[in-house]
């Protein structure tokens, strides 16, 4: 309950709102103490705003040592300790404030990182205890969601892609092409599956547990054309086994990552399908998939 005498709840989509003081189902405010360690820039400014707007309780300390972080954040009981550092500090500085937490009975609150964090560090950072990275330029939006995720036993996290569902390679004509992949290579032709929507004719090649798609265009409108037109044969996409389609997608365009396909739509062997623009994944043409009868129908 805030000073205003109301109370917060969250909506369908995970946001903060507020009943009046008869409301019947009350929730605290989710608390995040951010800590910005020996760091120039905004980032740690700009995640802090951003939490404010998402509707948590933000406390901020600037340069403060690991030991009065951890008093800090017993005391003020926080959900969360967001620990921000653009100066190398990191790896000392991020151990050592899991380390004082543990001494002061601290250890169930959990600490993410951001700032500067070159990506060969993150592995050890997460061995030593820390939740999650969210390197320079990550979101305060999938900040947001990520901590009411791991703070909220109602919210479900959306469980990571499963695998790599498949690779799909553009050719000029499957006939032409497959007998590399089935008498050289000694893949499996498991089927070969017209989709008139996406004008296209696509060959599946199994390989362990994913597969190779051939991509014929179907006519001079197709994708598939337009593609190897552009820039020839080869691959095309990189497809992911996800669950809750339709979830994600929404959790996508809440974070701010720029989509192809706002909804899922049918794809081939009974899956539903979207595609992600390949200037949010630098370059790369993203497919999400989930397939209605199981990931190997």
């Amino acid at each position: 309950m805030n000073e205003m005498g109301r109370l917060y709840i969250r909506d369908e989509f995970g946001d903060n709102f507020t009943l009046s003081e008869g409301g019947t189902e009350e929730m605290k405010k989710i608390s995040v103490l951010i800590a910005k360690l020996q760091s120039d820039g905004n980032d740690a400014l700009e995640i802090s705003q951003g939490l404010r707007d998402y509707g948590m309780n933000v406390i901020e300390m600037h340069h403060p040592t690991p030991v009065q972080i951890a008093e800090e954040a017993t005391q003020k009981g926080v959900d969360v300790i967001g620990l921000f550092s653009t100066s190398g500090t990191h790896h000392t500085s991020f151990p050592q404030v899991t380390a004082e937490l543990n001494k002061q009975g601290g250890q169930h609150i959990p600490v993410i990182g951001g700032g500067r964090i070159p990506s060969e560090d993150i592995p050890s950072l997460l061995e030593q205890g820390i939740k999650r990275i969210f390197p320079s330029g990550s979101s305060p939006t999938s900040l947001g969601t990520y901590i009411q995720e791991l703070v909220d036993p109602q919210q479900t996290p959306l469980a990571k892609p499963e695998k790599i569902a498949h690779i799909g390679i553009a050719v000029k004509s499957i006939d032409e092409t497959l007998a590399f992949y089935t008498n050289i290579l000694g893949l499996e032709l498991e089927a070969v599956e017209k989709v008139e929507s996406e004008g296209v004719k696509v060959a599946f090649l199994k390989i362990g547990e994913s597969r190779i798609e051939l991509l014929e265009p179907l006519h001079e409108t197709s994708p598939i054309k337009r593609f190897i037109d552009k820039r020839g044969e080869g691959i095309h996409h990189l497809a992911l086994e996800v669950d809750q389609i339709d979830k994600r997608l929404e959790r996508y365009k809440r974070a701010g990552v720029r989509l192809i396909n706002e909804e899922a739509k049918q794809g081939a062997h009974n899956s539903q399908i979207a595609f992600i623009h390949p200037k949010a994944s630098h370059g790369v043409l993203l497919e999400v998939c989930q397939h209605m009868g199981g990931a190997d129908e």
